[in-house]
């Protein structure tokens, strides 16, 4: 049986391909579109999942929606009745858009399904799973775990804001739920704005902020914004913000509150700016805690689940690692809303057919998130030189030494291997590498390469069997959603004249060994690289250790800032060719900057919107 999920119309559009149970296909929207967070229906995508699994529109036995538009509708509805007759000019602008997406959205999802096989009826097929149960279903049925906790937490679906659930076999229920406008998404997204990202994509840039400040500002947020109960459970003060009826997420009063208007965008940051991302990290880890602390007590549970944009929030992730609550965590990779794709078709093959689950065997079923496509050596080729790419076909022996060495003299190197991956970040098949080693990687990785904020962190990717000599942190993190310390022992302390520098000034004094993947709090980012799931990365490591004796990279994206990340080889050299990357790798092709025709140089610079 095939049963194809979608998450669609709201951002970060997908589908997913189940066939009897398992995740055989899953990919972004905007991997093909190269738009970044595309909210359109995902044509591209269902197209790949059926050509990745050889089956024709036809085949698909169901289609599975990962929430329910008519609760979303009536949620819109009833908040600005609430709130009326303030809000009525954006309500009257939105209610076309909200009928047509939202009220009609079975009749939508057919026309769009209609383009892809014109033939099958499609009505028949559709199944709707509620937003919270998808985000749920995506984090527990392809875990490792015979039973677990589940938390779920993001802005909002349709009513429901966070969710505690508790999965055991092939069941899988809700046991709580927060509401709207009550959110711990949506308040992480209110400072956002506040500090001058762009929502639903700045959240990662005010974490990564965080370690620059102080949580001067954390007793003014629980004061009057947020009321957090012993159990996790809390209240908004809709006072201070703005977004149920209105076009921005804070108001004048928060203004206030925090002592002036929002940061205009790309404006400079100041210490201000970082001690309020401190504070809203440190209280949403509070919140966190509590939430789970209180999932523990009510199911006994051994293992969490995560899902949800906030569980994107890899430092409230390895905190709740650290302090033990469960034995195991385990977080989708696809947490945001591509991943409700995946648990919508889960949702449908568990509880609407009854199914078992796949035997567990130590191992989760995302099998590394390598889920997207792939192309074979020969078309490769032919595509590189289509597109103009002057390259060298080393064998793998020499490939991997090649690159290692590459490495350890210090070039940034695109690296394009096997199956795109399935969520936000870059696993090893679609990354740019550097040397961790060197004091300037950081920042000429931000600024030279992916032309973004200087301050932004980059994550470690280190063998799994070298995790403990390195890092204080002893499971797997495969997906780069595990924040842990470096190993005290890997650290150089800094003076008291270089503490004393303005925050982003700390970037350029080395904090440890591996001081291009190392915070200004000596945290990093880790993604554990394990020879089964990405035997490849794995060998590239390994030749980098045997060349240098470190078993770390540093493994970014491969997108410039604005850029979805690369899906094809085409997108690949584009990239390469419009940034400072000096060398290239696509399967076997190995490319250099130096040797390619100057013609083709591109300005990736400007080429996208700004995130």
């Amino acid at each position: 049986m095939y049963i194809l999920g979608l998450s669609a119309f709201y951002h970060d559009s997908a589908a997913a391909l189940l066939h009897d149970g398992r995740i055989v296909a899953a990919a972004q929207e905007e991997r093909f579109t190269r738009k970044k967070h595309d909210s359109g229906f995902p044509g591209h995508a269902v197209r790949y999942c059926l050509a990745e699994a050889g089956i024709t529109p036809d085949q698909i036995d169901h289609v599975a929606f990962y929430d329910k538009p008519f609760l979303k509708f009536e949620r819109l509805i009833e908040t600005y009745l609430a709130f009326a007759p303030r809000g009525f000019s954006s309500f009257r602008q939105a209610m076309p858009l909200w009928l047509g997406e939202k009220f009609f959205q079975r009749r939508l999802l057919d026309a769009e399904l209609k383009a892809i096989g014109p033939d099958v009826e499609w009505r028949k097929k559709l199944l709707f799973s509620e937003h919270h149960y998808s985000h749920a279903a995506s984090a527990y049925f392809p875990s490792p775990f015979e039973d677990a906790a589940v938390l779920t937490m993001d802005g909002v679906g349709e009513w429901t804001t966070s969710s505690l659930a508790y999965g055991r076999g092939s069941d899988l229920h809700i046991i709580k739920e927060i509401h709207f406008p009550h959110s711990l998404g949506l308040l992480y997204s209110a400072f956002t704005y506040y500090t001058g990202f762009k929502v639903n994509s700045g959240e990662y840039k005010v974490m990564g902020l965080a370690p620059y400040g102080e949580p001067k500002y954390a007793k003014l947020i629980r004061d009057h914004l947020i009321d957090i109960k012993d159990d996790g459970s809390f209240r908004l003060d809709m006072r201070y913000f703005n977004y149920c009826t209105g076009l921005t997420m804070t108001n004048a009063r928060f203004d206030a509150l925090f002592g002036g208007p929002p940061r205009k965008p790309e404006e400079r940051l100041d210490q201000r700016h970082m001690d309020l991302a401190a504070s809203i990290q440190a209280v949403t880890e509070e919140v966190v805690l509590k939430l789970a602390r209180n999932v523990q007590r009510e199911t006994g549970a051994k293992n969490l689940c995560l899902a949800g944009g906030v569980a994107l929030n890899c430092v409230a992730n390895g905190l709740l690692a650290r302090e033990g609550v469960f034995e195991n965590i385990w977080v989708q990779p696809a947490a945001g809303d591509a991943g409700g794709s995946v648990g919508a078709a889960l949702a449908a093959w568990h509880q609407h057919y009854g199914k078992p689950r796949l035997p567990l065997s130590g191992r989760d079923h995302i099998v590394g998130s390598y889920l997207g496509p792939s192309y074979a050596q020969d078309d490769i080729e032919t595509r590189l030189r289509n597109a103009g790419a002057i390259f060298t076909t080393p064998d793998d022996d020499s490939l991997f030494s090649t690159v290692a060495a590459d490495l350890a003299d210090g070039k940034a190197v695109g690296w394009f291997q096997g199956r795109m991956e399935f969520g936000p970040r870059a696993l090893g098949n679609r990354s740019i590498l550097g040397d961790p080693r060197s004091p300037a990687m950081q920042k000429t990785l931000n600024l030279k390469v992916k032309y973004r904020e200087s301050f932004r962190p980059f994550a470690p990717a280190v063998l799994r069997e070298d995790l403990s000599d390195w890092f204080e942190f002893g499971e797997d993190s495969p997906y780069m959603l595990m924040v842990a310390p470096i190993r005290k022992e890997r650290r150089r302390q800094m003076t008291a004249a270089e503490e004393q520098l303005f925050g982003i000034d700390k970037l350029n004094v080395p904090r440890s060994d591996i001081p291009a993947v190392t915070h200004v709090d000596y945290s990093a980012r880790l993604q554990t690289v394990h020879a089964d799931t990405n035997p490849r990365f794995h060998r590239l490591i390994s030749a980098f250790k045997a060349a240098t004796g470190c078993p770390v990279l540093v493994n970014t994206s491969f997108n410039v800032r604005g850029e979805p990340i690369v899906c094809t080889p085409e997108d690949a050299f584009r990239c390469f060719m419009g940034s400072e990357i000096e060398v290239l790798v696509v399967g076997n092709c190995l490319l250099r900057k130096e040797v390619q025709n100057p013609a083709l140089r591109l300005d990736y610079k400007n080429n996208f919107e700004l995130d």
